[in-house]
């Protein structure tokens, strides 16, 4: 449970918030705006006496605002009235006042602690823990509480610690989680962005510190995510308009780096990072491999000051495109206090569990798992393991999720029949499509790529174990696309799965 509380204030507060963000259609007597509000949900199971509840999304019933009313609702916001018994609040749009309500409701915490929140397509949840790390040594070194991170592996807000289930969460839980943050004394928090999350205005409210942007390309384009790649861009961009400065990696295609720059120019400090761009205000060079991870120099132009000579980097994990997100990350923290030190010590101790993570290592044998799970992942991934292991046998485990991100299985298929010497397709959360049918159009994609070894077999532990005890020494095996994950999605179910590492060591011993 939260250990803070929201602020009680009257009906008309609210009133006033979703008038000023231009929703309010219509609203009660100076009577009931009157009524005293000492809590705010959109969740049932949390109401209590005086509380304002929020009917929020496309299946919701009128069963359950009564039910709310049976627990205590002494008002309630939503799209239409509902008849009952007590003050409607009707708004123009219930996303858009989900975010508004509960940034009241926690008496707007993200104005006290300064936010860093991660988009992009590619290297979110690796950034975000850079960064965590970096801002952790900073607070180590201050004697400050531990720094919090909101990502797709986990959600610690400094007093709570638990599984993600969002990327980013839903409204009400994510002010709650803010409102943990600021009382936890931590002076910072990290937090990815999801394409989703920006799109139905999950963070509406939030103020960032800093917003980055890591890179864009074809993703998570569906009926049910993103009709459209300009959807999906245009949500991306959205999270420069919370950001007081802004930090941009430039190795991406020059249209849409021109795109996000524009969208950036809006914050009051922009900051750009790449590894090959000599005039971004912050870059890496001399990227290498290193001792089983990966080194560079850091050097900054005259817009970031705070880094005033170069500084030696080194990451305990293998993958040069690392560096950008490594990059990234200090850019983010040196917009917030950090200093050469904090970078160096925090990148050094960075583990991101799933991500290009050796999980078994013998004399001719190396057995990767990374959550690669698009074709750009997939490529930037087996283009450093052909770099690092030369000269070795690549074999690439990996499936394509079903019902959503539908390109994906098109590119990995690609990317794999491109760069893998051996394909084992295999079962990655297929939803309510047939695994079957999902593993013929990876099949497809990569033979059409120039892939001739081609095997498919639907259950993933024994795909594992046919990669390993099949490989030709020296030889590196990739299972990627599930990462950290513990789950498989079959049909509606989320159902146990043990995690990719454990199956590599339950084969290997």
């Amino acid at each position: 449970m939260s250990h803070t509380s929201q602020t009680t204030r009257p009906l008309q507060e609210y009133l006033d918030a979703l008038h000023r963000e231009g929703i309010l259609l219509s609203s009660p007597d100076a009577t009931s705006a009157s009524l005293t509000i000492a809590n705010a949900t959109d969740d049932s199971r949390d109401v209590r006496p005086q509380t304002l509840f929020v009917c929020k999304g496309a299946t919701f019933r009128r069963e359950y605002l009564l039910d709310a009313i049976e627990a205590g609702a002494v008002a309630y916001v939503a799209e239409q009235d509902f008849g009952v018994s007590i003050p409607a609040i009707i708004v123009s749009d219930i996303r858009r006042a989900l975010g508004i309500t509960a940034d009241l409701a926690w008496n707007h915490p993200s104005e006290h602690i300064d936010i860093c929140a991660i988009t992009g397509t590619r290297g979110k949840t690796t950034t975000a823990y850079c960064l965590r790390a970096i801002l952790q040594a900073r607070a180590e070194r201050l004697g400050l509480p531990r720094c919090p991170l909101f990502s797709t592996i986990t959600l610690d807000d400094g007093i709570e610690v638990e599984t993600s289930t969002l990327t980013t969460p839903e409204p009400f839980d994510l002010q709650r989680h803010i409102a943990n943050a600021m009382a936890s004394g931590s002076s910072a928090l990290v937090m990815e962005a999801s394409s989703q999350a920006l799109k139905y205005g999950r963070m509406r409210g939030v103020k960032l510190a800093v917003g980055a942007f890591t890179n864009i390309s074809e993703d998570h384009i569906s009926p049910i995510e993103h009709p459209t790649f300009e959807d999906y861009f245009a949500s991306k961009l959205r999270l420069f308009e919370k950001a007081r400065t802004a930090v941009v990696n430039l190795d991406m295609k020059p249209e849409c780096r021109e795109r996000v720059l524009s969208a950036a120019s809006a914050c009051e400090r922009t900051i750009t990072c790449s590894t090959t761009e000599a005039e971004a205000d912050l870059r890496a060079a001399n990227i290498r491999h290193e001792r089983g991870g990966i080194a560079f120099e850091l050097t900054a132009g005259p817009n970031v000051p705070e880094l005033n000579e170069p500084l030696a980097v080194r990451l305990p994990m293998l993958g040069l495109y690392n560096a950008e997100n490594a990059l990234i990350a200090a850019a983010c923290a040196l917009a917030v206090g950090a200093t050469a030190a904090d970078i160096r010590a925090g990148l050094e101790a960075v583990h991101v569990p799933g991500r290009m993570e050796i999980a078994h290592q013998e004399d001719g044998l190396t057995v990767i798992v990374d959550y690669a799970h698009n074709g750009s992942s997939l490529e930037a991934l087996l283009t450093d393991v052909r770099d690092a292991y030369p000269n070795h046998e690549v074999t690439c485990v990996f499936g394509a999720t079903g019902t959503k991100g539908v390109e994906r299985r098109y590119g990995m298929g690609e990317a794999a029949g491109r760069l893998a010497d051996r394909i084992i397709v295999t079962e990655d959360d297929p939803g309510k499509e047939d695994p079957a049918l999902i593993a013929q159009e990876i099949e497809q994609a990569a033979r059409e790529a120039g892939a001739t070894n081609i095997t498919t077999i639907l259950d993933r532990r024994e795909a594992a174990r046919h990669a390993i005890e099949g490989a030709r020494r020296p030889a590196v095996v990739i299972l990627a696309g599930k990462g950290h994950e513990t789950f498989v999605v079959r049909g509606t179910e989320r159902l146990p799965y043990e995690g990719d590492a454990a199956v590599i060591r339950s084969i290997v011993g």
